[in-house]
């Protein structure tokens, strides 16, 4: 679980950094998927770290309800931005290979995985 401000941002930082390694892995097979697979990375990362902010911004520690709120509305916030992200590129971006753009999404989401377990 993550436990400062610091570990949020370093997630964040890691997942741009697999998405950017990804899409340059992708540029192995054509551009398109490529940028398709950037654009997923980036989607994910930008909804994380949107919800890295709105959660660790100050707070009182006597009021721990108002946390609890955050993380809910900071999430809501995430799926909505998310949704719209994903929305804009299927709408707007052709040609888009789809496999690449949800593929990098999901692998980018695997990082706060795997930065948490190596910062403990």
């Amino acid at each position: 679980m993550l436990a400062n401000r610091s570990q949020a941002y370093w997630i964040v930082l890691g997942q741009l950094a697999i998405g950017l390694l990804a899409a340059l892995m992708l540029l192995a097979v054509d551009w398109i998927h490529a940028y398709s697979g950037l654009i997923g990375g980036l989607i994910a990362a930008l909804a994380n770290g949107v919800f890295a902010v709105r959660v660790f911004a100050r707070y009182r520690a006597q009021e721990p309800e108002r946390l609890l709120g955050r993380f809910y509305g900071a999430e809501f916030q995430k799926l909505i931005l998310t949704a719209f992200l994903f929305a804009g590129a299927i709408i707007w971006i052709s040609p888009l290979s789809a496999v690449a753009l949800f593929g990098v999404y999901l692998l980018v989401q695997l990082v706060p995985i795997l930065v948490s377990y190596f910062l403990d």
